[in-house]
């Protein structure tokens, strides 16, 4: 059984209802789910799981929240080679560039990312689950 960490921050509730959707995908393809808040995420965690799904809104000028999810972001993604990881988050504005940057930064192989404008819908909720699916 793949053991997963789902990992996000959230401000209004978007990012975190992702988050659900796509720990639900996981749990019904077989893996076994830990979620986590980004500020109780520790570098020292990752090897205790074979996968990643991290989340996080578009914030301010189209970058990751600041405060509590860059700091956790910079200190795991130098460890996430080897690892199945997989991006997410919502949006209220600009065209998803936060995604790309966030991606193209990322050291590891990324093996999909996904945003959604607003609160997720029934299809959101959907790709979402999928999301989790191919993680697990």
């Amino acid at each position: 059984m793949s053991k997963i960490a789902i990992v996000y921050w959230s401000g209004t509730g978007n990012t975190e209802a992702m988050a659900n959707f796509v720990a639900e995908g996981a749990k019904a393809a077989g893996a076994e789910v830990d979620m986590f808040q980004a500020g109780d995420f520790q570098p020292s965690m990752i090897d205790e799981y074979v996968g990643f799904a991290f989340g996080c809104p578009s914030m301010g000028s189209e970058q990751l929240e600041e405060t509590e999810f860059q700091p956790m972001w910079d200190g795991v993604k130098d460890r996430l080679n080897g690892k199945k990881v997989v991006l997410f988050g919502s949006y209220g504005w600009g065209d998803g560039e936060w995604m790309r940057t966030w991606e193209a930064e990322a050291s590891c192989g990324i093996l999909e990312t996904y945003i959604c404008n607003e609160a997720p819908g029934d299809a959101e909720a959907e790709a979402c689950k999928e999301l989790g699916a191919k993680l697990a």
